[in-house]
């Protein structure tokens, strides 16, 4: 079990003839000082508040509440903080209103702080790629501004326990650092 999981991470002759890599999955970034620095995670896990994050644990947590038909988790970046930040696109079921304390309620209950979904988006429809994987590439571009989607965007709110609608002064309380993530 472990040792032939530990093996498979081990990346053999990679710039030269025997030389081992351990492939963490985490991608590192070097600035021009020669510090490196923790930038993103490789595959389908994000990286907050030095936690990992399995995209498929959070969905499927979120999935249980009543009103959600799908859903797609995915990390997004917020100037001046490492790594990203959980964000879920949500296709609701028909005939069926979001409640934002419900799905509160239920993320508090199942997830760690860290791993909850901060942002919220809701959309008529997910898109899929052509073997059925959910596409992520434009969601984790468009991040959370207001300004830039269209679709209904909601912000956890600790304090009330909901998920709240996000505005331009709350994208601007994150960006200027006002809003504790």
């Amino acid at each position: 079990g472990g040792k032939t999981q530990t093996e498979k991470k081990k990346l053999r002759d990679v710039f030269k003839k025997g030389d081992i890599y351990f492939n963490s999955g985490d991608l590192l970034m070097i600035d021009h000082e020669n510090f490196i620095y923790f930038h993103d995670r490789v595959g389908d896990t994000f990286r907050w508040k030095g936690e990992n994050v399995a995209t498929t644990e959070v969905a499927d947590v979120v999935g249980m509440v009543d009103f959600v038909q799908e859903v797609n988790v995915y990390g997004v970046s917020v100037p001046g903080h490492e790594g990203r930040i959980g964000m879920a696109s949500i296709k609701m079921k028909e005939n069926h209103e979001f409640d934002g304390k419900k799905l509160f309620k239920h993320v508090a209950d199942y997830l760690p702080n860290y791993a909850r979904p901060r942002f919220l988006r809701i959309q008529d429809t997910i898109e899929i790629t052509g073997t059925f994987k959910h596409r992520k590439v434009t969601l984790v571009e468009e991040g959370f501004n207001p300004a830039v989607i269209k679709d209904a965007l909601y912000f956890l709110d600790d304090k009330a326990e909901t998920y709240v609608p996000m505005t331009e002064d709350i994208y601007n309380a994150i960006n200027d650092k006002a809003l504790k993530l």
